[in-house]
């Protein structure tokens, strides 16, 4: 009987390991260079190459496999209330900080937040869960400036390079993170509903000292060496400092309760705490928490929209590096015309994601840099936010979905954390939840219409592309009714739709090709087909796969 061999491997995709994420992404080259012109090109191709190598993909496995472990008690029965992560973790979040993706740029003058964007996107794609620190630190950093006793002390650590993973009071530490606390039980978004009460309690070096009793159902990262709370005060919600270690060197009364198991999002830990008198200094004026947790919110939503473009990026990287290896039906997936109606599709969706979410950051560093003379930009930015939070983060699992069918049941499979598209799969309905979800996103982008003539503003962005495409110049016609006030709130949600696309169509035509355009504009304008894979007849499809795959 003549040997048989049962078990060769063959017709398998290898692994996506040790490619450069940047100089490989020609969108995001194209976007940073339209928005940030003279960037500084090595730095990025040295990112790029560190985040996409297997040293950096194993550190993500193990991140999300071996999960945050909580520690209540010591041996002897004291309160530690300490989280434990694998060092991979640690590694990761080292990596973050040294990009300075937390609260460096804002001391680092004009151009910083959008570099940090492209970079925090690189980062993302690495692993998205251990950014949740990253992203809050950089969110609430400029929150302190309002206590300028706390911002002098807190405010260089924030800003640091150097990650310090160890449990100690803030001023033996080489760098610092922050974290939010603002969501209770029974509210949730609507955190004008919060039991958790604020007593006074004096005032000492950092201003205004008060002692907190409640609650907190989500707390972010808790870990962190600081968190930002809402309480109610005699004046009403109020924002307050609350440091896990206090300036006498003992820990503050905050009680981790438990860790949430959550759907995806594994590397992070998010926990439920209770507050036992527990000390915490008051930011800004008493009453007004509201406003500035607004604010704080506003930059954590640009992240949540840079974050899903990241992870729809690296969906596609992956789809596409799949499909190019695969052979089905004589052929490889990828020259299959109904795959490749899928990938472009699916690389339009990506690179409008990208085009997207970069235009808001260069309107959040022209507004905070003080740059923007016309006050335009800080307008776009009031009303990008909600919009780009909205729309590409509703975009996400949808995405996600149909990236992974491309991989078909591969794509499925977890293998211990080796499968990076079921990872990307369970983490893609996180931005759309997190700091909002789309109706409250639909809520604030009504609200930013009160704000200035957003409507001008909308058709000083899109004059550039003015007559490129009819199906575009009939959309804008009816974005701009929409934008005079006049919509209600049950439509809110197709008024964002409607403006994201406008957007991003105008971006692509002045940063992309014109296959792209002319597809996006085709498929999402002129017809808008509700599934992805649906272009219609006369794109150039081998132009736009071609465009999206990880050049060498």
């Amino acid at each position: 009987m003549s040997n048989v061999v049962t078990h060769e491997v063959f017709n398998q995709a290898e692994p996506l390991l040790d490619v450069n994420l940047f100089t490989g992404n020609q969108a995001l080259q194209d976007a940073l260079r339209f928005n940030r012109p003279g960037f500084d090109a090595a730095r990025f191709a040295s990112w790029g190459a560190q985040v996409g190598s297997a040293d950096m993909q194993r550190h993500a496995r193990l991140a999300n496999t071996s999960t945050p472990q909580l520690r209540t008690h010591d041996r002897l029965g004291r309160r530690v209330d300490e989280v434990e992560f694998h060092p991979s973790y640690h590694a990761l979040m080292a990596a973050a900080m040294q990009q300075g993706l937390h609260g460096t740029p804002w001391v680092s003058g004009p151009g910083a937040h959008v570099d940090r964007a492209a970079a925090f996107m690189l980062a993302t794609e690495a692993e998205p869960s251990i950014l949740c620190p990253i992203s809050m630190t950089y969110a609430v950093a400029p929150a302190l400036r309002a206590n300028q006793a706390l911002f002098a002390g807190w405010g260089p650590g924030l800003a640091s390079a150097r990650y310090d993973e160890r449990f100690v009071p803030f001023d033996q530490k080489r760098g610092l993170t922050m974290g939010m606390g603002m969501t209770e039980k029974q509210g949730g978004s609507d955190v004008r509903s919060n039991t958790t009460r604020a007593e006074p309690d004096g005032h000492d070096a950092w201003g205004q000292r008060f002692r907190i009793t409640g609650h907190k159902w989500f707390f972010s990262a808790p870990m962190c060496d600081a968190h930002l709370v809402l309480a109610q005060t005699a004046s009403g919600l109020s924002c307050l400092f609350l440091p896990r270690w206090l300036p006498d060197g003992t820990l503050n009364a905050l009680r981790v309760q438990r860790l949430k198991h959550k759907l995806g999002n594994h590397a992070n830990a998010s926990s439920e705490v209770e507050f036992h008198g527990a000390l915490g200094w008051l930011v800004g004026e008493e009453g007004r928490g509201i406003p500035q947790i607004l604010a704080m919110g506003a930059i954590t939503r640009l992240d949540c929209a840079l974050g899903t473009s990241a992870l729809m990026r690296q969906a596609l990287s992956l789809a596409l590096h799949h499909t190019s290896q695969r052979q089905a039906f004589g052929k490889r997936l990828v020259d299959q015309p109904m795959m490749q109606n899928v990938l472009a599709d699916l690389a339009l969706e990506s690179e409008a994601a990208t085009a997207l979410a970069l235009r808001l950051a260069r309107a959040v560093d022209a507004t905070e840099n003080n740059t923007d003379a016309s006050g335009h930009e800080k307008l776009i930015s009031r009303v990008l936010t909600p919009i780009a939070k909205f729309w590409i983060c509703k975009r996400g699992a949808m995405f996600g979905q149909e990236a992974m069918e491309c991989l078909g049941g591969n794509g499925y499979v977890e293998e211990q954390g080796e499968g990076v598209m079921a990872r990307i799969y369970r983490e893609m309905p996180l931005n759309s939840i997190w700091e909002g979800a789309g109706n409250i996103m639909a809520l604030d982008l009504l609200r930013a219409l009160r704000t200035g003539p957003v409507a001008d503003a909308l058709a000083h962005e899109m004059a550039p592309v003015k007559g490129a495409h009819p199906a575009l110049d009939r959309a804008l016609a009816r974005v701009l009714d929409g934008l005079d006030g006049a919509t209600s709130e049950a439509q809110a949600r197709r008024l964002a739709r409607d403006t994201a696309l406008v957007l991003q169509a105008a971006l692509l035509r002045q940063h992309s090709t014109e296959a792209v355009f002319q597809a996006f504009c085709a498929g999402r304008l002129a017809e808008g087909c509700d599934v992805l894979g649906a272009l219609p007849s006369g794109c150039d499809l081998p132009a736009i796969v071609g465009r999206a795959q990880l050049q060498a």
